[in-house]
Protein backbone atom coordinates (compact mmCIF):
# COMPACT_ATOMS: atom_id res chain seq x y z
CA UNK A 1 0.00 0.00 0.00
CA UNK A 2 1.10 3.25 -1.40
CA UNK A 3 2.58 5.56 1.81
CA UNK A 4 1.85 9.45 1.48
CA UNK A 5 4.82 11.74 2.98
CA UNK A 6 4.06 15.11 3.92
CA UNK A 7 5.93 18.07 4.96
CA UNK A 8 6.29 17.94 8.78
CA UNK A 9 6.08 21.31 11.30
CA UNK A 10 9.61 20.78 12.74
CA UNK A 11 9.24 24.05 14.63
CA UNK A 12 6.92 26.30 16.71
CA UNK A 13 7.03 29.23 14.04
CA UNK A 14 7.63 27.00 10.86
CA UNK A 15 4.42 27.32 8.07
CA UNK A 16 6.59 25.75 4.67
CA UNK A 17 9.53 23.59 3.80
CA UNK A 18 11.49 24.81 0.90
CA UNK A 19 13.17 21.53 -0.95
CA UNK A 20 16.60 22.12 -1.38
CA UNK A 21 17.68 19.17 -3.72
CA UNK A 22 15.73 15.35 -4.47
CA UNK A 23 18.16 12.91 -3.47
CA UNK A 24 15.98 10.66 -4.89
CA UNK A 25 13.91 10.85 -8.63
CA UNK A 26 10.55 9.47 -9.21
CA UNK A 27 10.89 5.26 -10.20
CA UNK A 28 13.91 5.22 -8.06
CA UNK A 29 14.05 2.29 -5.40
CA UNK A 30 14.05 3.67 -2.09
CA UNK A 31 15.23 1.66 1.22
CA UNK A 32 14.47 2.47 4.96
CA UNK A 33 17.31 5.30 5.66
CA UNK A 34 17.89 6.50 2.45
CA UNK A 35 17.80 10.11 2.29
CA UNK A 36 14.70 11.24 0.07
CA UNK A 37 16.09 15.43 0.06
CA UNK A 38 17.18 18.18 2.06
CA UNK A 39 14.73 20.06 3.08
CA UNK A 40 15.56 23.97 4.61
CA UNK A 41 13.16 25.44 7.27
CA UNK A 42 13.42 28.47 9.15
CA UNK A 43 15.48 27.24 11.92
CA UNK A 44 18.17 24.35 9.93
CA UNK A 45 18.22 21.86 6.69
CA UNK A 46 17.10 18.81 7.42
CA UNK A 47 17.47 15.62 6.32
CA UNK A 48 14.60 13.77 4.97
CA UNK A 49 14.88 9.75 5.66
CA UNK A 50 12.87 7.11 4.52
CA UNK A 51 11.20 4.52 6.57
CA UNK A 52 9.49 2.49 3.83
CA UNK A 53 11.34 0.43 1.47
CA UNK A 54 9.35 0.71 -2.30
CA UNK A 55 9.56 2.97 -5.43
CA UNK A 56 9.52 6.93 -5.17
CA UNK A 57 6.32 7.12 -7.42
CA UNK A 58 5.32 10.48 -7.06
CA UNK A 59 7.24 13.65 -6.17
CA UNK A 60 5.12 16.97 -5.21
CA UNK A 61 7.44 19.62 -5.02
CA UNK A 62 9.95 20.78 -7.50
CA UNK A 63 13.51 21.76 -5.72
CA UNK A 64 13.82 24.98 -4.95
CA UNK A 65 10.36 25.23 -4.48
CA UNK A 66 7.93 25.75 -0.96
CA UNK A 67 5.47 23.53 0.96
CA UNK A 68 3.50 24.16 2.94
CA UNK A 69 3.36 21.88 6.59
CA UNK A 70 1.21 18.96 6.06
CA UNK A 71 1.21 18.87 2.16
CA UNK A 72 1.97 16.00 0.42
CA UNK A 73 5.36 15.99 -1.46
CA UNK A 74 6.17 12.53 -2.10
CA UNK A 75 4.20 9.19 -2.35
CA UNK A 76 6.56 5.66 -1.79
CA UNK A 77 4.37 2.18 -2.88
CA UNK A 78 4.80 -1.07 -5.27
CA UNK A 79 6.56 -0.63 -8.49
CA UNK A 80 3.76 0.52 -10.74
CA UNK A 81 1.29 0.72 -8.16
CA UNK A 82 -1.79 2.92 -9.34
CA UNK A 83 -1.91 5.95 -6.98
CA UNK A 84 -4.21 7.86 -9.45
CA UNK A 85 -7.03 7.71 -6.46
CA UNK A 86 -4.99 8.17 -3.63
CA UNK A 87 -3.61 11.38 -5.32
CA UNK A 88 -7.34 12.56 -6.24
CA UNK A 89 -8.03 11.63 -2.26
CA UNK A 90 -5.15 14.00 -0.73
CA UNK A 91 -5.72 16.50 -3.47
CA UNK A 92 -9.53 16.94 -2.12
CA UNK A 93 -9.05 16.11 1.94
CA UNK A 94 -8.45 19.23 4.23
CA UNK A 95 -4.79 19.52 5.35
CA UNK A 96 -4.00 17.61 8.87
CA UNK A 97 -4.41 19.88 11.90
CA UNK A 98 -0.98 20.53 13.39
CA UNK A 99 -0.69 18.68 16.39
CA UNK A 100 -2.83 15.52 14.21
CA UNK A 101 -0.52 12.52 14.47
CA UNK A 102 1.18 10.75 11.55
CA UNK A 103 3.77 8.39 10.21
CA UNK A 104 6.26 10.81 8.90
CA UNK A 105 9.86 9.61 8.51
CA UNK A 106 12.13 12.36 10.83
CA UNK A 107 13.93 14.76 9.30
CA UNK A 108 17.57 14.93 10.40
CA UNK A 109 18.99 18.30 10.51
CA UNK A 110 22.44 20.17 8.90
CA UNK A 111 24.64 22.37 10.88
CA UNK A 112 25.45 24.34 7.41
CA UNK A 113 28.11 26.19 9.53
CA UNK A 114 30.48 23.08 9.56
CA UNK A 115 32.21 22.38 6.30
CA UNK A 116 31.20 19.42 4.43
CA UNK A 117 34.32 19.08 2.19
CA UNK A 118 37.96 18.90 3.78
CA UNK A 119 41.36 16.84 3.03
CA UNK A 120 40.11 13.95 4.58
CA UNK A 121 36.70 13.69 3.03
CA UNK A 122 36.62 14.43 -1.15
CA UNK A 123 34.08 15.46 -2.73
CA UNK A 124 33.95 12.36 -4.89
CA UNK A 125 32.84 10.16 -2.42
CA UNK A 126 29.11 10.26 -1.98
CA UNK A 127 28.12 11.13 1.48
CA UNK A 128 24.99 12.97 2.61
CA UNK A 129 26.14 16.40 4.30
CA UNK A 130 25.24 15.40 8.17
CA UNK A 131 27.01 12.09 7.15
CA UNK A 132 30.34 14.33 6.07
CA UNK A 133 29.68 16.49 9.77
CA UNK A 134 29.83 13.51 11.64
CA UNK A 135 32.94 11.52 10.35
CA UNK A 136 34.54 15.02 10.84
CA UNK A 137 33.55 15.36 14.69
CA UNK A 138 34.98 11.71 14.84
CA UNK A 139 37.81 11.64 13.01
CA UNK A 140 36.59 9.17 10.32
CA UNK A 141 38.36 9.19 7.02
CA UNK A 142 35.29 8.74 4.44
CA UNK A 143 37.35 7.02 2.01
CA UNK A 144 37.74 4.17 4.61
CA UNK A 145 33.48 4.19 5.37
CA UNK A 146 31.61 1.70 3.05
CA UNK A 147 28.14 3.19 2.49
CA UNK A 148 24.66 1.53 2.97
CA UNK A 149 22.69 4.54 0.64
CA UNK A 150 21.76 4.78 -2.92
CA UNK A 151 24.90 4.13 -4.79
CA UNK A 152 26.92 3.48 -2.23
CA UNK A 153 26.22 6.72 -0.20
CA UNK A 154 27.49 7.67 3.12
CA UNK A 155 24.37 8.55 5.58
CA UNK A 156 23.85 9.13 9.37
CA UNK A 157 23.46 5.32 10.05
CA UNK A 158 27.04 4.14 8.29
CA UNK A 159 29.07 6.82 10.95
CA UNK A 160 26.50 5.68 13.84
CA UNK A 161 27.59 1.82 13.15
CA UNK A 162 31.34 2.29 13.10
CA UNK A 163 33.19 0.62 16.39
CA UNK A 164 35.18 2.96 18.05
CA UNK A 165 38.85 1.84 17.81
CA UNK A 166 40.07 -0.42 20.50
CA UNK A 167 41.75 2.04 23.52
CA UNK A 168 44.72 0.91 25.90
CA UNK A 169 43.59 -0.28 29.35
CA UNK A 170 45.31 2.55 30.55
CA UNK A 171 43.11 4.71 29.09
CA UNK A 172 39.89 5.66 28.31
CA UNK A 173 37.97 5.42 25.52
CA UNK A 174 37.36 8.43 23.19
CA UNK A 175 33.85 7.65 22.26
CA UNK A 176 31.00 10.10 21.35
CA UNK A 177 27.95 9.04 22.35
CA UNK A 178 25.14 8.86 19.44
CA UNK A 179 22.58 11.97 20.18
CA UNK A 180 19.06 10.31 22.13
CA UNK A 181 15.99 11.09 20.30
CA UNK A 182 13.12 11.39 22.57
CA UNK A 183 9.52 12.60 22.40
CA UNK A 184 8.08 15.48 25.12
CA UNK A 185 4.77 14.07 26.61
CA UNK A 186 2.16 15.65 28.91
CA UNK A 187 -1.17 14.84 30.37
CA UNK A 188 -3.51 17.73 31.38
CA UNK A 189 -6.02 15.98 34.09
CA UNK A 190 -8.53 18.37 35.36
CA UNK A 191 -8.77 18.84 39.22
CA UNK A 192 -11.28 16.62 40.68
CA UNK A 193 -13.63 17.90 42.94
CA UNK A 194 -12.21 16.35 46.02
CA UNK A 195 -8.80 17.27 45.16
CA UNK A 196 -9.88 20.54 44.99
CA UNK A 197 -11.40 20.50 49.15
CA UNK A 198 -8.40 18.67 49.92
CA UNK A 199 -5.65 21.00 48.59
CA UNK A 200 -7.91 24.10 49.90
CA UNK A 201 -8.03 22.39 53.75
CA UNK A 202 -4.42 22.15 53.48
CA UNK A 203 -3.74 25.43 52.73
CA UNK A 204 -6.24 27.02 55.20
CA UNK A 205 -4.75 24.89 58.29
CA UNK A 206 -1.19 25.53 56.95
CA UNK A 207 -0.99 29.01 56.39
CA UNK A 208 -3.16 29.99 58.57
CA UNK A 209 -2.33 27.82 61.62
CA UNK A 210 1.13 28.16 63.14
CA UNK A 211 2.97 24.68 63.38
CA UNK A 212 5.45 23.79 65.12
CA UNK A 213 6.81 19.76 65.57
CA UNK A 214 8.28 17.65 68.03
CA UNK A 215 10.11 14.38 66.89
CA UNK A 216 10.77 11.48 69.56
CA UNK A 217 12.20 7.95 68.68
CA UNK A 218 10.31 5.26 70.43
CA UNK A 219 12.18 1.68 71.20
CA UNK A 220 10.16 -0.66 70.09
CA UNK A 221 11.83 -4.14 70.71
CA UNK A 222 8.72 -4.93 73.50
CA UNK A 223 5.79 -4.46 70.90
CA UNK A 224 7.75 -6.51 68.00
CA UNK A 225 8.69 -9.25 70.31
CA UNK A 226 4.56 -8.80 71.64
CA UNK A 227 2.52 -8.61 68.41
CA UNK A 228 3.40 -12.57 67.52
CA UNK A 229 1.45 -13.55 70.80
CA UNK A 230 -1.23 -11.12 70.81
CA UNK A 231 -2.20 -12.21 66.88
CA UNK A 232 -2.17 -15.69 68.34
CA UNK A 233 -4.91 -14.96 70.34
CA UNK A 234 -6.31 -12.64 68.59
CA UNK A 235 -9.59 -13.41 66.20
CA UNK A 236 -8.29 -10.65 63.84
CA UNK A 237 -4.66 -9.85 62.70
CA UNK A 238 -3.70 -6.96 65.19
CA UNK A 239 -0.99 -4.28 62.93
CA UNK A 240 1.66 -2.46 64.14
CA UNK A 241 -0.75 0.87 63.50
CA UNK A 242 -3.69 -0.46 65.40
CA UNK A 243 -1.25 -1.04 68.73
CA UNK A 244 0.11 2.87 67.74
CA UNK A 245 -3.18 4.16 67.38
CA UNK A 246 -4.48 2.14 71.01
CA UNK A 247 -1.43 3.86 72.78
CA UNK A 248 -2.68 7.15 71.16
CA UNK A 249 -6.17 7.19 72.46
CA UNK A 250 -5.13 6.43 75.89
CA UNK A 251 -1.95 9.18 75.60
CA UNK A 252 -4.82 11.17 74.95
CA UNK A 253 -6.92 10.67 77.81
CA UNK A 254 -3.59 11.22 79.47
CA UNK A 255 -3.20 14.72 78.32
CA UNK A 256 -6.41 16.02 77.34
CA UNK A 257 -5.18 19.77 76.76
CA UNK A 258 -4.59 18.12 73.48
CA UNK A 259 -7.43 17.29 72.05
CA UNK A 260 -8.95 20.56 71.51
CA UNK A 261 -10.00 22.55 68.13
CA UNK A 262 -9.13 26.21 67.42
CA UNK A 263 -12.54 27.89 66.53
CA UNK A 264 -11.43 31.25 66.00
CA UNK A 265 -13.61 32.84 68.75
CA UNK A 266 -13.24 30.11 71.48
CA UNK A 267 -11.24 26.91 71.96
CA UNK A 268 -13.20 23.16 72.40
CA UNK A 269 -11.96 20.82 74.73
CA UNK A 270 -13.28 17.26 73.66
CA UNK A 271 -14.00 15.08 75.95
CA UNK A 272 -14.46 12.11 73.32
CA UNK A 273 -11.66 10.96 71.66
CA UNK A 274 -11.96 10.19 68.18
CA UNK A 275 -9.00 9.52 65.96
CA UNK A 276 -8.94 10.38 62.26
CA UNK A 277 -6.22 7.74 60.38
CA UNK A 278 -5.02 9.17 57.64
CA UNK A 279 -5.56 7.09 54.25
CA UNK A 280 -4.03 7.64 50.86
CA UNK A 281 -5.99 6.34 47.75
CA UNK A 282 -6.12 7.41 44.22
CA UNK A 283 -7.73 10.60 44.39
CA UNK A 284 -6.19 12.14 47.34
CA UNK A 285 -5.89 11.53 51.25
CA UNK A 286 -8.80 11.30 53.08
CA UNK A 287 -9.14 10.76 56.84
CA UNK A 288 -11.89 8.25 58.38
CA UNK A 289 -12.60 8.71 61.91
CA UNK A 290 -12.21 6.02 64.03
CA UNK A 291 -14.95 7.03 67.24
CA UNK A 292 -14.29 6.31 71.05
CA UNK A 293 -11.04 5.08 70.26
CA UNK A 294 -9.56 4.69 73.84
CA UNK A 295 -12.92 2.84 74.70
CA UNK A 296 -12.02 -0.11 72.09
CA UNK A 297 -9.77 -2.94 72.47
CA UNK A 298 -6.81 -4.06 70.05
CA UNK A 299 -9.19 -6.60 67.85
CA UNK A 300 -12.14 -3.75 67.91
CA UNK A 301 -9.72 -1.67 66.23
CA UNK A 302 -8.00 -3.33 63.77
CA UNK A 303 -11.26 -4.98 62.75
CA UNK A 304 -13.08 -1.06 62.12
CA UNK A 305 -9.64 0.34 60.63
CA UNK A 306 -9.61 -2.70 58.20
CA UNK A 307 -13.28 -1.67 57.36
CA UNK A 308 -12.68 1.89 56.89
CA UNK A 309 -9.49 1.36 54.68
CA UNK A 310 -11.50 -1.19 52.29
CA UNK A 311 -14.74 1.34 52.49
CA UNK A 312 -12.04 4.63 51.39
CA UNK A 313 -10.66 2.08 48.52
CA UNK A 314 -14.35 1.50 47.53
CA UNK A 315 -15.21 5.44 47.67
CA UNK A 316 -18.41 4.17 49.70
CA UNK A 317 -17.33 6.39 53.01
CA UNK A 318 -20.12 8.29 54.60
CA UNK A 319 -19.84 11.84 55.44
CA UNK A 320 -19.96 11.22 58.94
CA UNK A 321 -17.24 8.32 58.80
CA UNK A 322 -15.62 11.37 57.73
CA UNK A 323 -15.96 13.96 60.23
CA UNK A 324 -14.89 14.78 64.09
CA UNK A 325 -12.12 13.20 64.35
CA UNK A 326 -10.21 15.20 67.13
CA UNK A 327 -6.79 14.27 67.10
CA UNK A 328 -5.22 12.21 63.46
CA UNK A 329 -2.30 10.11 62.79
CA UNK A 330 -0.52 9.16 59.34
CA UNK A 331 1.18 6.44 59.46
CA UNK A 332 3.63 6.08 56.57
CA UNK A 333 6.00 3.79 58.43
CA UNK A 334 4.89 0.68 55.69
CA UNK A 335 6.19 2.59 52.87
CA UNK A 336 10.07 2.82 54.36
CA UNK A 337 9.71 6.76 55.16
CA UNK A 338 12.01 6.90 58.25
CA UNK A 339 10.44 10.19 59.40
CA UNK A 340 8.07 12.98 58.17
CA UNK A 341 6.42 16.18 59.24
CA UNK A 342 2.30 16.25 58.20
CA UNK A 343 -0.38 19.28 57.95
CA UNK A 344 -2.53 19.38 60.72
CA UNK A 345 -5.90 18.20 59.65
CA UNK A 346 -8.38 20.82 60.88
CA UNK A 347 -10.25 21.15 63.15
CA UNK A 348 -8.14 18.71 64.95
CA UNK A 349 -5.20 20.60 66.22
CA UNK A 350 -2.63 17.75 66.38
CA UNK A 351 -1.47 15.35 63.79
CA UNK A 352 1.14 12.79 64.88
CA UNK A 353 3.45 11.28 61.56
CA UNK A 354 4.38 7.56 62.17
CA UNK A 355 8.06 6.29 60.34
CA UNK A 356 9.01 2.93 59.70
CA UNK A 357 9.89 0.56 62.65
CA UNK A 358 13.72 0.07 61.61
CA UNK A 359 16.23 -2.34 63.08
CA UNK A 360 19.63 0.20 63.78
CA UNK A 361 21.67 -0.31 66.54
CA UNK A 362 21.47 1.46 69.80
CA UNK A 363 23.11 1.53 73.07
CA UNK A 364 21.87 -0.17 75.98
CA UNK A 365 23.79 -0.61 79.49
CA UNK A 366 27.07 0.92 77.42
CA UNK A 367 26.77 -2.20 75.23
CA UNK A 368 25.90 -1.50 71.07
CA UNK A 369 23.26 -3.97 70.52
CA UNK A 370 20.38 -4.13 67.28
CA UNK A 371 17.24 -2.86 68.32
CA UNK A 372 13.49 -1.37 66.44
CA UNK A 373 13.53 2.06 66.92
CA UNK A 374 10.35 4.25 65.40
CA UNK A 375 10.23 7.71 64.63
CA UNK A 376 7.13 9.76 65.74
CA UNK A 377 6.91 13.64 65.06
CA UNK A 378 4.04 15.53 66.15
CA UNK A 379 2.91 18.49 64.62
CA UNK A 380 0.45 21.08 66.56
CA UNK A 381 -1.54 23.91 66.26
CA UNK A 382 0.46 26.56 67.95
CA UNK A 383 -2.81 28.69 68.62
CA UNK A 384 -3.97 26.02 71.35
CA UNK A 385 -1.39 23.54 71.82
CA UNK A 386 1.89 24.83 73.60
CA UNK A 387 5.48 23.01 72.92
CA UNK A 388 4.98 21.31 76.70
CA UNK A 389 1.66 19.97 75.97
CA UNK A 390 2.35 18.56 73.14
CA UNK A 391 6.35 16.94 74.61
CA UNK A 392 4.11 15.41 77.72
CA UNK A 393 1.68 13.62 75.30
CA UNK A 394 4.61 12.28 73.37
CA UNK A 395 6.62 10.88 76.34
CA UNK A 396 3.32 9.02 77.84
CA UNK A 397 3.06 7.63 74.15
CA UNK A 398 6.22 6.41 74.14
CA UNK A 399 6.26 5.11 77.36
CA UNK A 400 3.33 3.25 76.69
CA UNK A 401 4.71 2.03 73.41
CA UNK A 402 8.17 1.01 74.67
CA UNK A 403 6.40 -1.31 77.43
CA UNK A 404 3.01 -2.35 75.96
CA UNK A 405 1.39 -3.93 78.82
CA UNK A 406 0.89 -0.93 80.33
CA UNK A 407 -1.81 -0.19 77.44
CA UNK A 408 -3.94 -3.42 79.23
CA UNK A 409 -4.88 -1.54 82.55
CA UNK A 410 -6.23 1.49 80.04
Amino acid sequence: MAEVIRMPKMSDTMEEGIIATWLKQKGDTVKTGDILAEVETDKATMELEAYEDGTLLYIGVEEKAAAPINSVIAIIGEPGEDITALLEEVNKAPQQEEDSPTTLPPLVPIDASVPTLGLTQPPSILASPLARKMAQEKNYALADIQGTGEGGRIVKRDIENILPAPQPDNTLPNITLPPIVGEEAYEDVPVSKMRKIIAKRLVESKFSAPHFYLTIDVDMDQVVAARPSINEYSLVKVSFNDIIIKATAIAIRQHPAINVAWLQEKIRYNKHIHVGVAVAIAEGLVVPVLRFADNKSLAYIATEVKKLIQRAHDKQLTPKELEGSTFTISNLGMLGIESFTAIVNPPAACILAIGEIKQVPVVRDAVVTPGYVMKATLSCDHRVVDGAVGASFLKTFKELLEDPRRMLVH
